[in-house]
C-alpha cells in the first residue's frame, strides 16, 4: 500500500496533529485539541486513497516513459506538432487510462 497512515489523516484533517507507531492505526494519539478520527474513518480514507493511486498508475508509466521536455521541444522543432504529437501518442497508447 502506497498511501500511509499520515496521508488519510491529514486528508480527513489537514490541520490534525499526532503521533502513531509503525503504521497502526490503533497507535494514534492525538494532540493539542485536535478532534479524534475513528479508526472506521481513517481506514476508509486510506482504502479511498489506494483506490485512487492504483487507478493513477497510468500517469506514473507514461511519466517515467515520455522523453525529456528537452527532446520533446527538440522533436517539436524538427518534426513539428504533428511529429510530436505521433512521438506523446506511442506512450499515451502503450499506458492507457482506465
Amino acid at each position: 500500500m502506497n498511501n500511509k497512515l499520515i496521508d488519510a489523516i491529514l486528508a480527513i484533517n489537514p490541520d490534525a496533529q499526532c503521533t502513531y507507531t509503525d503504521e497502526d492505526v490503533d497507535s494514534v494519539q492525538w494532540y493539542n485539541d485536535t478532534a479524534p478520527i475513528s479508526k472506521e474513518d481513517i481506514l476508509a480514507k486510506m482504502t479511498e486513497l489506494q483506490a485512487e493511486y492504483d487507478n493513477n498508475q497510468y500517469q506514473r508509466d507514461r511519466a517515467a516513459e515520455y522523453p525529456s521536455i528537452a527532446d520533446q521541444l527538440d522533436d517539436i522543432y524538427h518534426n513539428g506538432i504533428d511529429g510530436w504529437k505521433t512521438t506523446i501518442k506511442e506512450t499515451k497508447d502503450k499506458y492507457p487510462k482506465s
